[in-house]
This record gives structure tokens, C-alpha cells and sequence, in this order.
């Protein structure tokens, strides 16, 4: 496993980590229920082979943002018998939820019961858009999180960011932030934060946090054959997760990939590539390839949604990722629609009361998408 410098927290963490909202589900697809089983094999092995970076949140495998899920008590679970001597906790504060700046240290406090520690050591405000930030600074989330630094309840601060890229900066420069989360890979390169604002936060000497990097393991699995092509063409032994992860490694300024791994296999892959992922290691050929991929996604993606599930639950119990992951399947992956296994999830119910479109990280304008799906 390779390891990069986090920042101006000195700290040394694996170019992985591991994202903890994609567990094995046991039978019935009940995303609360985690296979603990499975999971905890799939962790400790990646632990146990150099990982040391485990991000979780409040709301991960739960039903819905607004209700905790059951990611923070297993990962505690995880980090008994030792193995919380070897990893950084990164948690989240639950920002659509604040609403007193007592709601913040209540949030915090739950948290740390939930995970069973006593520190967290890497906490962010979790899902920062415009709005959002306006409200906490009014609310006085520098004054909590210098309080909670202080205190010791958390080591370093940072944020998770999900707007455009002209707020980005504002962000950084109003608090003395360690480290920041955004959404990067080859088919974002201008999304959000995008490269800029990577640019720009390795200019403050703040930790990164790539989250995303196969977008939604879209980049790992049902490439378009001529991506394929192109891919293979360069080098046959490498498969398109890896294309993927080494180029968001490839920067420099990245210090940690996360990655939602569901099997063992994706872990085990996964870890032989952190271990030879340098940066700036990829030809000028390779880096050629990976345009060439782009541009042809680009070309067939209709939604840029990458089914990260913040927009549910629908209260007409449409399933919103489901249905734009079937509409760019089609046209992308030349896929078969299924939206007859939907049923009563269909685009069809929806209302268009736009409650989705308050938590999209992607700022898509999910009602009036879904009317193309229909």
C-alpha cells in the first residue's frame, strides 16, 4: 500500500480508503441491513493489507438523509480487537439536519456513541452546497469546531462539497480547514470542484479526498465496446476500474481515493493498485487513452447522475437512481430498458414535488429529467 502526505495535518494515509455506504446487503435488499459477515471480512482485509482511512456518515446504509443508518455502529464494530489502533475514523456531520448550533454538538455527541470512540479523527460537514454553508455560518459552525477541536471530540475539520465551483473557494478561505471531499474523476474533470478547485485546495495545503473516482463503479464495469477498445489497445492487463483509479492518482494533489467496495474481489483489486499507483506515473500515451474514453462517454450520457441515492426516499416511492441508471444505460452501455421491473418505482408517479432536488449533489433537475425517462 502507498501512502501520501494528508495535508497540513502531517498525516500519513493510504491512497485508499475505504467508503463505508456500499456494504453487502443480506437477503431482501434492505440497505440497513449490512451482511456484518461479509463486511467485516472484506474491512479487516483491507486493514489488515495497509488500508488506514475508513470513511463513514450519519445517514450511510439507512433509508433515506433524513434517518441514521447502520454504518456508524458497524464500522465500530469493525474497529474492536485492536484495529482502532490502525485506521483514521472520518465521520460527517449531518448539516440538512442542523438547525441550532446546539443541534451540531448533539449531532457530534451521537456520533461518537455510535462509533464508540472517543475522538473522531477526520470530521467533515457533510454535503456543503451554498445554502447550506450560509445557514451553518450563521448558526456558528466555526465556533463548534474550534469547540470540538479543542475539547478533543475531533482531531482535524474538513468538508464534503457538492455545488458549483464558484463557492468552492469562498469555503476554504473562510475557516482554517485540514483537509476537504469532492467529487473527482476522468469523466468530471470540470464537475463541481472539479480540477481548479483541486488546484486551488492543494495551493491552501488542505488534505484531498476523491470521492466518486468510478463514478458510481460506472467506470468499472460496462464500458462501451469502443472504450474497451481504445483501453485495450494501450494495455490489455489493465481493467477499466484500474484505468480509472490510476488517473485520479495520477495527481498529485489527491491524497486518498475512496472506494464504496462491495466484494472481496474489488478489494483485493483494488489494494494491488494502490500499491503502484504513483503519482504522475501514467504516459503521455495512457493519459491520451483515457481522453479518448471521455470523449466517447460523454457522448452518451444523457443524466449526470452518478446513483448516490441522497435523493431518496421519493415520498411517491419513485426510484429515482434506478430509473436514470436504466436511461443512460440504454443509450451509454447499450443496455435493454427494464422499467417494467419497476413497477410502482417508475418515473410515472412522479409528482414533481422536487424534494430530490434539494439533496442532489449534482444539482440535476431530477423532476424535469424524469419526465425524458417516462
Amino acid at each position: 500500500m502507498l501512502y501520501r502526505r494528508f495535508g497540513k495535518t502531517n498525516e500519513m494515509v493510504s491512497i485508499l480508503g475505504f467508503g463505508c455506504m456500499r456494504f453487502p446487503l443480506l437477503p431482501g435488499g434492505d440497505s440497513s441491513k449490512i451482511d456484518e459477515g461479509e463486511s467485516m471480512k472484506m474491512v479487516r482485509y483491507a486493514i489488515d493489507n495497509g488500508l488506514n482511512y475508513l470513511d463513514t456518515a450519519y445517514p450511510y446504509h439507512g433509508n433515506g438523509m433524513s434517518e441514521k443508518g447502520s454504518s456508524e455502529p458497524f464500522v465500530a464494530k469493525v474497529i474492536k480487537d485492536g484495529y482502532r489502533e490502525k485506521v483514521k475514523i472520518a465521520t460527517k456531520l449531518p448539516t440538512w439536519l442542523i438547525e441550532t448550533r446546539e443541534d451540531m454538538d448533539k449531532y457530534l455527541n451521537e456520533q461518537l456513541e455510535r462509533l464508540e470512540i472517543e475522538y473522531i479523527d477526520f470530521y467533515l460537514l457533510h454535503t456543503l452546497n451554498k445554502k447550506v454553508w450560509e445557514k451553518l455560518k450563521f448558526l456558528g459552525v466555526d465556533e463548534f469546531l474550534d469547540s470540538a477541536i479543542e475539547d478533543g471530540r475531533i482531531k482535524y475539520a474538513g468538508f464534503s462539497y457538492h455545488d458549483k465551483a464558484e463557492y468552492f473557494n469562498e469555503i476554504i478561505d473562510y475557516y482554517d480547514f485540514s483537509f476537504c471531499q469532492i467529487q473527482f474523476n476522468y469523466l468530471d474533470e470540470d464537475y463541481q470542484a472539479g480540477l481548479d478547485g483541486l488546484k486551488y485546495a492543494k495551493s491552501k495545503d488542505l488534505g484531498l479526498v476523491i470521492m466518486e473516482p468510478l463514478r458510481g463503479g460506472k467506470l468499472a464495469a460496462g464500458l462501451p465496446q469502443e472504450a474497451m477498445d481504445v483501453f485495450n489497445n494501450e494495455d490489455k492487463e489493465k481493467s477499466p476500474a484500474e484505468w480509472a483509479l490510476r488517473w485520479v492518482l495520477n495527481h498529485s494533489e489527491v491524497s486518498i481515493i475512496l472506494s464504496g467496495m462491495s466484494t472481496m474481489d474489488q478489494v483485493i483489486e483494488n489494494i494491488n493498485i494502490s500499491k503502484e499507483a504513483k503519482a504522475n506515473s501514467l504516459s503521455k500515451s495512457e493519459l491520451n487513452a483515457v481522453e479518448k474514453v471521455k470523449d466517447i462517454y460523454k457522448s452518451r450520457i444523457k443524466v449526470n447522475c452518478t446513483t448516490c441515492g441522497y435523493c431518496m426516499p421519493c415520498p411517491q416511492g419513485v426510484d429515482i437512481p434506478r430509473n436514470f441508471t436504466i436511461y443512460n444505460n440504454y443509450y451509454m452501455f447499450d443496455e435493454e430498458k427494464g422499467y417494467e421491473n419497476l413497477k410502482e418505482k417508475d418515473a410515472s408517479h412522479c409528482i414533481q414535488c422536487k424534494i430530490c432536488e434539494t439533496h442532489c449533489p449534482q444539482s440535476i433537475e431530477i423532476s424535469k429529467e424524469l419526465e425524458k425517462v417516462v
